[in-house]
């Protein structure tokens, strides 16, 4: 008999908590119990008892459930949820059932061959998860079972996805690289985007080396092994990365399908004189909001890799094919003309180090006749990790135009595009707004920095007056032998120098005309500075106040008892400088990175004088050698 609807749902929950809470025992009892067993469904998406537990990585849980299947019963191990989900696609979110898929495909071999509602086989689920394992299992299952067309069901989906697309979005490399290797035909396949594998893979940006795991080693040793594990795991897939990058580049050759150079008949270069010719009628005004706007149309995995800032496989594409650096968009920008737009400034650095491709780029303009120098003053909205204040970002981009206009042509730099404008006038347009935030935003920090640096100076000013212990008869102080009076008086000193220094430094912030050229040369390294000055005067100040309060309350009775004390004096000192300590080690990654390529110059220079050896200078045949006279 049937169970009713309501002995159903008691039946459901129970064995859903049972499921929940692990209870293996209790799930078998369950299944004993009604007339459907292992393949009862249980969710209210049609899952089985079965596909619950290969979800939930219960190998042994799944096999004997597996084993409560009569023979006769083998055809309803077909059954899928309302997903199109079989048993055997269950296997393929997780590596830990792979011993169940080699059983499910013993009894029910069928089961490979069928689709989700997506059009997905086992084999194409297990790739979109990223399961390597189950993946290899079913891709051996599949080349003995099939071969030729047929294959065709198990590596592409309805809507023009294929399994390699699947693989480089699920991020596993070592996937995609098999892929690649024994069906090179899916390398060329596009999605329903318009993208090949190569171009997916430039906006992923993969990583090529792990990051570092010091912090999680040092502070919990008793996951050392776990640690250990996850990063060879990390170190793994950014090898296969590099294994499916160099392979996609190899056999992607769309660069070499580029749009010509514009043509410059008719630039207006100066704003007198009559109307323009028609190729340079002025157009509408592209800006991000409007819908015109799309440099995202990239034609070739090197410009996408450049506008999704995907260093590495920018360099791999130009080691492999240099002469791809030459490569022009729909809109006629190049690889600098979007490097610049969307600010990736190590990809400046690559085609710089290149040299002669710089020459070849440096004069190009885009289909609104714009130059590198007019890309400056152009901006895409992006979304950023990290939020900066509105004088770095008017110093970087004033640095990148001080930058760009050296590798500019000399006519680049008066050239008028489109819209009857310079570069600069351009550049002055955009960043109007935030000179006038970055304005206000020094003035403020810098007014209130001021009243800080004017309190600790005044601090620190009677401090002198009222040192330790007093002063004697003599005149001199009672505590002037003590090697903590020495350190309370240099302390003070210098927090008191160092504040006035930066009380200076922070006038004349707010007393500067504030143009753009002095946000790259002075103003932001003035404010650095100040605050640096600033900081310094603190933690002297807070040495100052620990000096003297182990010198008016230090007693002679024992070590243990000094020790305490210095540890509570120096406390603030400790978590002063734990706390700003990010923020130096940051400020010294800026300024080497703004200086290595100077030291490196320096360094090849130094290192070519060193090596150099004269020749020995020999007479010329058929010339005599002067002589001095006897």
């Amino acid at each position: 008999m049937a169970p009713s609807k309501a002995e159903d749902i008691k039946i459901n929950s129970d064995l859903y908590l049972a499921l929940m809470n692990e209870d293996d025992q209790e799930v078998i009892r369950i299944c004993r119990g009604i007339s459907m067993g292992a393949l009862h469904t249980l969710t209210i998406h049609e899952d089985t008892v079965l596909h619950m537990a290969i979800y939930q990585k219960k190998t042994d849980l799944a096999l004997r459930l597996l084993d409560m299947v009569l023979p006769s019963d083998i055809h309803k191990l077909t059954w899928q949820n309302t997903g199109g989900n079989t048993i055997l696609h269950e296997t393929g979110t997780n590596n830990k059932t792979v011993e169940v898929a080699e059983e499910i495909l013993r009894r029910a071999p069928m089961l490979l061959n069928m689709t989700n509602k997506e059009g997905e086989t086992a084999l194409f689920y297990a790739a979109r998860h990223g399961k390597t394992k189950i993946y290899m299992l079913l891709h051996d299952e599949v080349c003995r079972a099939t071969d030729g067309p047929d294959l065709n069901t198990f590596l592409r989906r309805h809507d023009k996805f294929n399994i390699l697309h699947i693989a480089i979005l699920s991020r596993n490399y070592k996937i995609a690289c098999d892929i690649a290797t024994n069906h090179k035909d899916l390398i060329a396949e596009k999605d329903p985007d318009e993208m090949t594998a190569l171009q997916l893979l430039s906006t992923i940006k993969p990583k090529f080396q792990p990051k570092h795991l010091y912090k999680r080693i040092l502070f919990k040793p008793s996951k050392v092994a776990e640690v250990v594990r996850r990063y060879q795991k990390k170190k793994h897939a950014c090898e296969w990365a590099k294994k499916i990058t160099s392979l996609l580049i190899k056999e992607d050759s769309s660069w070499e399908k580029t749009e010509s150079w514009t043509d410059k008949r008719g630039l207006k270069l100066y704003e007198y004189g009559g109307s323009m010719s028609a190729t340079s009628k002025p157009e509408q005004k592209i800006t991000a909001t409007t819908p015109e706007a799309n440099y995202h149309k990239a034609g070739t995995p090197l410009l996408l890799a450049t506008i999704c800032d995907s260093t590495e496989i920018v360099r791999a594409i130009l080691e492999m094919y240099p002469q791809a650096v030459e490569h022009v968009d729909k809109e006629g920008h190049n690889i600098l003309h979007l490097a610049i737009l969307h600010r990736r400034l190590k990809i400046i650095d690559i085609v710089e180090d290149m040299e002669y491709p710089v020459e070849r780029l440096r004069g190009k303009l885009d289909k609104k006749y714009n130059t590198l120098l007019h890309m400056v003053g152009q901006k895409v909205d992006e979304l950023k990790e990290d939020v900066k204040h509105p004088a770095k970002e008017l110093k970087e981009d004033q640095l990148l135009y001080e930058r760009v206009k050296k590798m500019s042509t000399t006519i680049d730099k008066s050239l008028r595009n489109a819209e009857q404008k310079t570069p600069y006038e351009v550049y002055s347009e955009t960043n109007d707004s935030l000179r006038t935030e970055a304005k206000e935003w020094m003035s403020e920090n810098a007014k209130n920095c001021s009243i800080v640096a004017v309190l600790i100076a005044t601090v620190a000013f009677t401090s002198a007056y009222t040192i330790p212990g007093g002063y004697g008869k003599s005149g001199q102080p009672v505590l002037g032998h003590k090697t903590m009076f020495l350190i309370f008086t240099i302390s003070d000193a210098l927090s008191l120098s160092t504040s006035l220094t930066s009380v200076v430094i922070f006038l004349n912030i707010v007393t500067s005309p504030f143009r753009f050229k002095d946000f790259a040369s002075s103003l932001f390294e003035k404010q650095l500075i100040g605050l640096v000055l600033l900081i310094i005067s603190v933690a002297m100040m807070m040495v100052a106040f620990a000096a003297t309060l182990v010198l008016t309350i230090m007693t002679n009775e024992g070590h243990w008892s000094d020790m305490t004390l210095y540890g509570v004096s120096f406390f603030p000192v400790v978590v002063f400088v734990y706390s700003n300590l990010p923020d130096y080690l940051k400020m010294m990654r800026d300024i080497y990175r703004v200086h290595k390529k100077f030291v490196g110059k320096v360094v090849v220079s130094l290192r070519k004088i060193w090596d150099y050896k004269p020749q020995s200078i020999r007479p010329v045949e058929g010339h005599s050698m002067l002589r001095s006279p006897v």
